[in-house]
């Protein structure tokens, strides 16, 4: 939570100054007059579902993410883009494949320091780091809004978060504290791709600006741990594949923006 926390406060700091730069730079166009495509700089900041598939839907259910982007857009409407997203929430399928047999009780329950049983909560930690040549295609008159193409080579790096207890209750269980947890986290990364297809919406008020879209991420990831309980030993050096499908919207703020070869036009 706290993880998450910081990274809002980041999204407020960043699109806060972009505001607050562009407040007196938006371009005031009547209602027949055309917007001719500039390069600019903008950041960005969004939200998405994604549903894992292969490898990750062996372990992980439907996650969530939050994502923030620095983006540099050339007046041919070529962007080029560095990003990072960290996704939460996604619930494991199946704890047996986590803690194996001999963590658990007939039961499925696991035991404390205390001889009570634990309260445990399973989810998905990702986090993805990553560098995108994309192109907007424009539809009309509003030519720095259209169809927005773009590709996304990165790294990606997942693992199965583990809480234990709750406000109320930090008993501490000795097979879960310190280093053992990662014995059971599985966490693993490697590179990925991303191909992204929106839309890019950018009128007179740059600030209204967002865009919205689906994402395919393929992942090739390896064990990060030197030793896996369930497995008893290391586990086996091999790249498995992965896909994530996304749900993406994030809002667009413009923090500088070449207005010298800017033209309007009307009809």
């Amino acid at each position: 939570m706290k993880k998450i926390t910081f990274l809002l406060v980041t999204l407020i700091v960043v699109l806060t100054s972009g505001v607050n730069a562009q407040r007196n730079a938006d371009i005031e166009l009547k209602y027949d007059a055309a917007d001719t495509s500039t390069s600019m700089v903008w950041a960005s900041a969004g939200f998405a579902w994604q549903f894992p598939f292969a490898t990750l839907k062996e372990t992980f259910k439907m996650n969530a993410q939050v994502h923030v982007n620095l983006t540099y857009k050339l007046a041919s409407n070529w962007t080029i883009d560095m990003g990072f997203g960290y996704m939460f929430g996604g619930k494991v399928r199946n704890v047996m494949d986590i803690l194996g047999p001999d963590l658990l009780t007939s039961n499925g329950d696991v035991i404390d320091g205390n001889g009570t049983k634990a309260t445990l909560h399973f989810d998905g930690r990702y986090w993805t780091l990553g560098l995108g040549v994309g192109k907007i295609i424009p539809f009309d008159k509003w030519r720095n809004s259209g169809l927005w193409l773009k590709l996304t080579g990165g790294y990606f790096s997942h693992k199965v978060n583990i809480s234990i207890g709750d406000q109320t209750n930090q008993n501490e269980i000795p097979q879960l504290s310190g280093d053992y947890k990662k014995g059971y986290d599985q966490r693993a990364g490697g590179f990925c791709l991303s191909q992204f297809v929106g839309y890019v919406f950018m009128r007179k008020v740059r600030v209204r600006s967002f865009y919205a879209g689906v994402e395919v991420t393929e992942i090739w990831s390896k064990p990060n741990r030197n030793y896996q309980f369930l497995l008893m030993g290391p586990p086996e050096q091999k790249a498995k594949f992965s896909l994530l499908l996304s749900l993406k919207v994030g809002w667009v703020v413009p923090i500088y923006e070449k207005r010298k070869i800017q033209t309007l036009y009307r009809y």
